[in-house]
């Protein structure tokens, strides 16, 4: 617990606007990263940072500094949140799995389609995993965890502009990796 968690706590209770926004600026990319990772949806994620900082903001008091650091009780707000979105969601394609069952308009997914897929993101897996650490760390941190450059900079420590040429870089050098990778997976498919 920091001092300015329980000030930023007492300034939401105050109801004053600027507190929000420093937390916000603060957290927001913590939280977003963290629902991106559990929804696997931009716009899911993006969702659940809003309904975590306007609940932050309608009942500050819910937070309590003498139990722990604000970022943590936001990452379990967001943790909760995201696998309630991720349930709801279940539940909803179930039920229409099930009227489209009724109804005989199920279809069939197009296998040819998810196997293409599955082979993309295996191949982008590897060419990550391949860079150099202090590339496939900034781009974990920004395209895993989403977050900015500013962001990526302070976690590693390093300037912006440093965070931004270790991602360019680390992009150039994927893509040249995933044509190599793209070309000997298309050999091997015509060999078999």
């Amino acid at each position: 617990m920091t001092m300015t968690d329980r000030a930023l706590r007492e300034q939401l209770v105050a109801g004053a606007q600027d507190a929000l926004a420093h937390a916000y600026d603060s957290h927001s990319g913590m939280v977003y990263g963290l629902a991106l990772r559990i929804t696997r949806d931009p716009c899911a994620a993006e969702d659940i940072v809003q309904e975590v900082f306007v609940g932050l903001w309608e009942h500050p008091e819910a937070y309590d500094p003498d139990r722990g650091p604000l970022a943590p009780w936001l990452g379990t707000i967001t943790r909760r949140r995201a696998i309630d979105r991720l349930r709801r969601e279940a539940v909803r394609h179930r039920s229409l799995v099930a009227v489209a069952a009724e109804r005989g308009q199920l279809e069939h997914p197009d296998v040819a389609e998810e196997a293409a897929t599955a082979d993309v993101a295996r191949l982008v897996r590897t060419a990550v995993r391949e860079l150099p650490e202090p590339h496939r760390l900034a781009v974990t941190l920004a395209y895993y965890d989403g977050l900015t450059y500013r962001q990526v900079a302070e976690t590693l420590g390093i300037p912006e502009g440093t965070a931004k040429s270790r991602l360019r870089a680390a992009l150039r050098g994927m893509a040249t990796r995933l044509a190599e990778l793209s070309i000997t997976s298309e050999r091997d498919a015509s060999y078999s």
